[in-house]
């Protein structure tokens, strides 16, 4: 008999007043509305309350203008979390402000320099984490994370990333093995072939969704891919994040997600 899932936990952290100095890689920069972005962090925790979780609102890291993309400051695993090294230098200080939340519920362990590792470079599935080898995430962190996860039975796979920031831009797990991808954008070789659901052409950027149990949230950008989701058997949840992803962010960037 399986047993009935916990209770489910969403960390979030409020947008910051300094947003329009976020990071940009592949992204222009372009002008940033805090008012509706404010408008839109809140539309994307109703939405994370109506998956079931708690969520929580921190307004820690208010002073860093990435602060929100809490997802990349670590990983929550079932026995431990784990705080990144990120890649970014404007951003080392993020983890610091999350790790006391999480080390209410997960022992903690770190990546650390040289290493450099950010959240949004790893995609778990199962017990199998893969790594995005990518403009944020070396091959001394792939080896430093393999060795954190090992005794927990966890394999860790290094997945090279070459058109966008992260591995879970252009790569998502879904709740039956498969993985949503953007091909153009990943090496899929180190994924099952078999299990690739590529995104619609015109949505290159639709690989990140946030699945949620039996909901998956994506944004309201991408509605070929929300009904190729639908076709699939999933059930969507729409939300706007269009001033996130000025500044390179998608749905699973603004969220740490995992049962109590």
């Amino acid at each position: 008999m399986t047993p009935a899932p916990g209770r489910l936990i969403a960390i979030t952290n409020l947008p910051s007043l300094r947003m329009q100095e976020g990071e940009r890689t592949y992204v222009p920069d372009s002008r940033v509305d805090y008012a509706r972005a404010r408008e839109q962090h809140a539309g994307y925790r109703d939405a994370l309350t109506s998956c079931g979780a708690d969520v929580i609102a921190l307004e820690v890291n208010r002073e860093m203008p990435d602060g929100v993309f809490v997802e990349d400051t670590a990983i929550v695993l079932d026995e431990i979390a784990v705080m990144m090294s990120m890649g970014a230098p404007s951003r080392r200080g993020e983890p610091l402000g999350i790790e006391p939340v999480l080390r209410a519920h997960r022992p903690v362990a770190r990546v650390s320099l040289p290493a450099t590792i950010d959240g949004g470079d790893v995609v778990r599935a199962g017990r199998s984490l893969y790594v995005g080898l990518s403009p944020r995430t070396n091959a001394p962190a792939v080896e430093a994370l393999r060795e954190i996860v090992r005794p927990y039975g966890y394999q860790v796979t290094a997945v090279p990333v070459r058109g966008c920031l992260h591995l879970k831009t252009a790569c998502s797990a879904l709740a039956d093995g498969r993985f949503l991808v953007n091909r153009d954008w990943i090496d899929v070789s180190p994924l099952p072939e078999s299990r690739l659901v590529g995104v619609p052409a015109r949505e290159p950027w639709a690989g990140d969704v946030l699945v949620v149990r039996d909901r998956i949230i994506v944004s309201d950008a991408f509605p070929e891919t929300a009904r190729l989701l639908v076709d699939e058997g999933f059930a969507t949840i729409p939300v706007s994040v269009s001033e996130f992803a000025k500044v390179e962010g998608g749905v699973t960037c603004m969220s740490l997600v995992f049962e109590a």
